[in-house]
């Protein structure tokens, strides 16, 4: 790949703008050599303004998703992408979410440019579980856990019943549900079947991986290790 279609496959710019870049000698190697566009790519010794390069292609990141943002590159109000760097907005492959969280649910957003690594995520066969905390506007009655739990729910307008979910109660009006797929809004599907309004949800953790102390709005890269506790619990 040419240097100047690698710095506009990151955001920095059309392929016009990024020549102007070297024009303007603001593309250097880390020395402040300034390079020029039949340079070789070397990512990692690329500086723009003085700047390391962002991320190189094949990132993952996990995001503390606030509620009211919009996992969506052009709806209006507050986006996703507006938590991250301008650029990531602008890289070809564009850094996606791997699944949704609508925009009143908060919580873990794993996000990625590499399309075989999202759809090994998204895989019924990588089994990776996702937990939720979830706020009711009524108590229990008792029966909830028992019902999502036969296999046997079915949600309105489908014919293909659930697979059984673990609902642990926290305390009358707040549980952990677990899930072993992930249907459209399928959480508040699930409760409005049994007779509940959800007034908060949140995802706390995918397969292995948690939030930690990662605060709401903020986001950060994954390394392979966290990839491994991501799929780690898998057998």
């Amino acid at each position: 790949m040419k240097i100047v279609k690698h710095l506009a496959n990151l955001g920095y710019g059309s392929r016009k703008q990024v020549t102007a870049l070297f024009r303007e000698g603001r593309v250097t190697d880390a020395a402040g050599e300034v390079l020029y566009t039949d340079d070789p790519v070397d990512h990692d010794n690329m500086r723009v303004d003085g700047e390391p390069l962002d991320s190189a292609p094949g990132l993952c990141l996990m995001l503390h998703k606030p509620l009211g943002y919009t996992c969506s590159t052009k709806d209006t109000g507050r986006l996703i992408y507006d938590l991250l760097p301008p650029r990531y907005r602008l890289r070809d492959p564009l850094v996606s979410p791997v699944g949704r969280l609508d925009r009143d649910t908060s919580g873990l957003l794993l996000m990625t440019d590499d399309g075989q690594l999202l759809h090994r995520i998204i895989s019924p066969k990588a089994r990776l579980d996702k937990v939720y905390e979830v706020t009711l506007a009524e108590d229990l009655r008792g029966e909830e856990a028992g019902i999502f739990a036969t296999g046997e729910l079915l949600l309105e307008s489908e014919t293909k019943p659930l697979l059984p979910a673990e609902l642990e109660a926290i305390d009358a009006r707040h549980v952990r549900l677990t899930l072993h797929e992930g249907r459209y809004h399928q959480v508040r599907r699930m409760f409005a079947a049994v007779g509940h309004h959800v007034q908060a949800l949140h995802r706390s953790r995918i397969g292995g991986l948690g939030l930690g102390e990662l605060p709401a709005g903020h986001w950060r890269l994954l390394s392979p290790a966290d990839l491994e506790v991501l799929f780690g619990h898998v057998h």
